[in-house]
């Protein structure tokens, strides 16, 4: 769902909804204070601050998954949203590309000792590298690697997934695809090459 909801409880519910009716596992959303995220001169202020939602509304949210017996997470881009995600019991961590170097947000999710999702789409693969590294040197110890490609909508000679081949061969750890393409041509074609889980964006 990331923040497809346009800052609007009533249309996350909606989206919960919709995610349930289609038999997914999960659902994934953005938890973060925009200010902590961003200056508030760059263009994309005003988006991201329209789209935020409360930790009160992430509340309500996480009880109606509980209560549709749908797994609830979201990606936290700053330390508090980290602590406060963890205190309503959520099961596991994304981190994403964009914050790959964050290090004082992913000691924060280090302290949960929860599982750990780690996007790439933004991320040099020595970035990779140091990060998997850094987790696992201090004590992470259910990782899991997501390959991505950051275009919305991505076209299918965009999304390389013979990367998949990589990531397995140097983490040997599950990888996954978070999908921005349109269809279910490319989930699939990854899927036959080992991807164990998977991400899709809809509104």
């Amino acid at each position: 769902i990331g923040i497809n909801h346009q800052g609007r409880l009533d249309k996350a519910i909606k989206l919960v909804d919709a995610a349930k009716r289609s038999g997914v596992s999960a659902v994934k959303f953005q938890t973060y204070i925009t200010e902590y995220r961003v200056k508030k001169n760059s263009p994309i202020f005003d988006i991201l601050k329209k789209c935020e939602l409360s930790f009160e509304n992430f509340k309500v949210i996480k009880k109606y998954c509980d209560n549709q017996k749908i797994l609830f997470f979201s990606t936290p881009f700053d330390k508090e949203s980290v602590i406060f995600l963890n205190k309503i019991g959520v099961k596991l961590f994304k981190i994403a590309s964009f914050n790959i170097s964050h290090y004082q947000l992913i000691n924060e999710i280090l302290k949960t000792k929860k599982p750990t999702i780690i996007s790439t789409g933004m991320a040099s693969l020595n970035e990779i590298d140091s990060v998997y590294r850094y987790l696992k040197e201090n004590g992470a110890n259910e990782l899991y690697i997501m390959h991505c490609v950051s275009v919305y909508p991505a076209d299918y000679e965009m999304m390389n997934v013979k990367f998949i081949d990589t990531l397995f061969k140097r983490f040997g750890t599950p990888v996954g695809l978070s999908d921005h393409t349109l269809g279910i041509s490319v989930p699939t074609g990854v899927r036959a090459r080992g991807a164990k889980f998977f991400e899709k964006h809809y509104t």
